[in-house]
């Protein structure tokens, strides 16, 4: 497996990652936890050594997963999770809010490191930008975390470039995580930009579409009822239906190639900048290879030419998230 690292900082990681959330959050029922160690650690012995989770996903769950799993080999791997999330305090499972105060971020970091069995996190992201706490405040308890040797690395989720520049003036931010994708293209614009400038790493996350680009998912899949796909104005059936002409021109490029579409969605993202590193997830031995294949992909500038000139006629149907969740992002 290559490596790369994350912008100008000294946090190297395999040139892609395992993003985890969805082996026990947000897709449908968890899967099982003795499989998923497996799967974890799996990836591990395939060299896949960037690991991604939150406290938020389950909550707690995920973090307990990926603790245990990766407990054995905790001097091979990075380890990123995030904070800013206010969890129901009546003990219901699930988020009510932002807080990115600091004494709570400092509380997040303290209740992380517990469970994902580690003297320090590598990478701690913001998970959403809070309008109700200056963004210097968060930067600075991140750094307070830093100088107690509880925290490595600093990161941002989903934030605007205005926020991030305030971030790094502050503590420097060695990587910011927003999704992207060939049909989420939107940190073309201004993000990677800056973050070129800035000389901070980019982590694509959904750099598969939520698993749509993978040309598995067709307008008659139905999802389980658990599963937040199901609450998407990408994934109704009719945006399903009408973005299929994208897993089309992967599939074409793909045959040409000699790869899988999911192998050219990702190629095409490595091929975007070198400190680039997406972090599709899955819960099966066989797509975590496939997308491990994806780094031996090597498209050549027609093959690059080709994508962009026939997505740029393409228009993406159904906004990526409902309007309340939209409105996270970006800040």
């Amino acid at each position: 497996m290559q490596k790369r690292k994350l912008g100008k900082s000294s946090l190297e990681v395999s040139a892609v990652g395992l993003g985890c959330m969805g082996m026990s959050f947000g897709y449908g029922p968890a899967g099982d936890e003795k499989e998923m160690v497996s799967l974890i650690r799996s990836a591990v012995e395939c060299g896949i050594t960037f690991f991604d989770t939150a406290e938020v996903y389950g909550p707690f769950t995920n973090e307990q997963l990926v603790g245990e799993a990766l407990a054995p080999l905790r001097e091979q791997v990075v380890i990123a999770t995030k904070f800013g999330f206010k969890l129901d305090p009546n003990g219901e499972r699930r988020w009510v809010g932002l807080n990115s105060r600091p004494e709570h971020i400092k509380q997040v970091a303290e209740g992380s490191l517990k469970r994902l069995e580690i003297d320090a996190i590598d990478l701690f992201y913001q998970h959403r930008v809070d309008p109700d706490v200056p963004i210097e405040d968060v930067a600075g308890a991140v750094q307070d975390l830093i100088r107690q040797g509880k925290v490595k690395h600093f990161g941002l989720s989903e934030a605007g470039v205005q926020t991030i520049r305030r971030a790094h003036a502050v503590q420097p931010v060695t990587a910011v995580q927003s999704e992207y994708s060939l049909w989420t293209r939107d940190p073309e614009r201004e993000l990677l930009p800056t973050l070129e400038e800035l000389g901070i790493g980019f982590v694509p996350y959904s750099p598969l579409g939520r698993g749509f680009l993978t040309g598995k998912i067709s307008e008659n899949t139905a999802f389980d009822n658990s599963d937040f796909r199901n609450l998407l104005p990408r994934f109704t059936p009719e945006a399903r239906k009408a973005n299929r002409v994208l897993v089309d021109l992967l599939g074409r490029i793909a045959e040409r190639r000699g790869a899988t579409p999911a192998q050219i969605a990702l190629a095409w993202l490595l091929a975007q900048r070198p400190w680039i590193v997406p972090i599709p997830g899955t819960r099966r031995l066989e797509r975590l290879k496939e997308n491990m294949g994806a780094v031996a992909v090597e498209l050549t500038l027609d093959d690059l030419r080709d994508i962009d000139n026939s997505a740029s006629k393409i228009k993406v149907h159904g906004a990526r998230y409902p309007e309340d969740l939209e409105r996270m992002t970006g800040r």
